[in-house]
């Protein structure tokens, strides 16, 4: 199959189950909604080694916020119902809530379950704190130096999608990034999902399905088989002479459908770049997780 004159492999995507919260993050101005919710998803990227898989998932203007101010909604996925209330209460308590003007609701809809996130930050209050009524919601308002904090008192979790992928393989190393770039700029379009890497991109893509027991230092190591400078030096290369350029798009989601939506919507913005060759993507053979998205049958 190709798409836009670029093959499309006959593999699957192998995505696994996540807790996932999702936070909407208020302030004064869109700047310091932005800036909070970047500093709430920092160190997200891979629970290979970071505490919590976390990324911006879309901005909401101040018509659509129970506040009436700018918003950005943010994700923060954790396989562990613990890990993600523990993960919650500290980038919330050590990223939004010492940013000015800041505030937190919930917005996760059809939550399988409720977390005390905010019963637990309005603590920080040390007894001053008051609880109070949004429309709907509980919210606590806690005295702080810049005025008053507030945060909804529980955030919903559901059990979501982490680990849909792709992998771009393209002439150069510049076209693989151009056409990753426009890839992310076309998955932001679709709600319910985060690319949870920096500016949405892999460069350094590990092992798929393998970790090295001599460096228990280091859960994974490099993908040799698709890197570009080890064609010609390892037997098992899997680039073709005329690919020199390499990145994976890696796509954490609210349902499978909305997983399945973000790669096909990245794909298909990726496959329109001039000297992309073929996109395939990583998986552990059905070992890692229940779901197999097929790239072929996105575009069924």
């Amino acid at each position: 199959m190709e798409i836009n004159g670029v093959y499309i492999e006959d593999t699957f995507a192998e995505a696994f189950p996540i807790w996932i919260g999702r936070v909407l993050i208020t302030a004064a101005t869109k700047r310091w909604a932005k800036i909070a919710a970047t500093e709430a998803t920092g160190f997200g990227t891979s629970v290979i080694m970071c505490p919590a898989e976390a990324g911006i998932e879309k901005y909401v203007p101040p018509s659509k916020t129970p506040d009436g101010r700018p918003g950005f909604i943010i994700q923060i996925c954790h396989p562990k119902k613990k890990g993600l209330e523990e993960q919650m209460l500290e980038r919330i308590g050590q990223c939004v809530l010492t940013c000015p003007t800041t505030a937190v609701f919930n917005a996760m809809e059809d939550a399988d379950e409720e977390l005390k996130v905010g019963f637990k930050l309005k603590f920080f209050g040390d007894g001053f704190e008051k609880k109070d009524k949004l429309g709907d919601r509980t919210i606590y308002k806690i005295p702080i130096m810049g005025g008053e904090f507030i945060t909804e008192n529980k955030f919903g979790i559901k059990k979501g999608v982490a680990g849909g992928n792709f992998f771009i393989l393209a002439d150069t190393n510049a076209t693989a990034l151009l056409a990753a770039e426009a890839a992310v700029d076309a998955i932001r379009n679709v709600n319910g999902v985060i690319t949870p890497f920096p500016g949405g991109i892999v460069a350094s893509g590990s092992k798929v399905g393998a970790s090295n027991p001599k460096y228990k230092f280091m859960p994974a190591t490099t993908n040799h088989k698709m890197c570009p400078t080890l064609k010609g030096v390892v037997e098992d290369s899997e680039l073709p002479e005329d690919v020199n350029g390499v990145y994976e798009i890696v796509i954490n989601g609210l349902t499978e459908e909305d997983v399945k939506e973000a790669m096909k919507q990245g794909i298909l913005a990726a496959t329109k770049v001039k000297g992309v060759k073929k996109i395939t993507a990583g998986n552990y053979g059905g070992k890692l997780g229940p779901y197999q998205i097929k790239l072929r049958e996105l575009f069924e």
